[in-house]
């Protein structure tokens, strides 16, 4: 599974089991740490996850932003109460290729604005699955 962390709302992705594919699963809108912990142990649990991969927004020159610092608290939250594997995987340029295919699917802006926070998991997803 993928999580792409926003302020507002919070994107997941899930892959084959094979670890193939990966594809958009679902936005969450974000109601606090408890609440996304709940929400991903129970898609872990229904799902049968193994591993969940974080998006970490770093700065283009691979430096850190206040949101660099906001998502790797996440990651640490998310380490401590999650009985799998959470890892970091740079995120930089998703939510452009989300656009970029979204728009490739047919998709109005209007459209594209609900669905690209999955979209970006299921790119961070995508990369991560790519590099094994």
């Amino acid at each position: 599974m993928a999580v792409d962390y926003g302020e507002k709302r919070i994107g997941l992705a899930l892959s084959d089991p094979l670890r193939i594919f990966a594809k958009p699963y679902m936005m969450l809108e974000n109601q606090g740490l408890e609440a996304l912990v709940n929400s991903l142990a129970e898609i872990i649990g229904n799902s049968s996850v193994q591993q969940v991969v974080l998006g970490i927004p770093w700065a283009i020159d691979g430096g850190k932003t206040p949101k660099t610092e906001e998502t790797l608290q996440v990651l640490e939250h998310l380490q401590a109460h999650l009985d799998i594997p959470v890892l970091p995987w740079d995120e930089r340029y998703s939510s452009d290729e989300a656009h970029r295919e979204l728009k490739k699917m047919g998709r109005s802006w209007q459209q594209a604005r609900l669905e690209v926070d999955a979209m970006a998991a299921a790119m961070i997803l995508k990369s991560y699955l790519a590099s094994l």
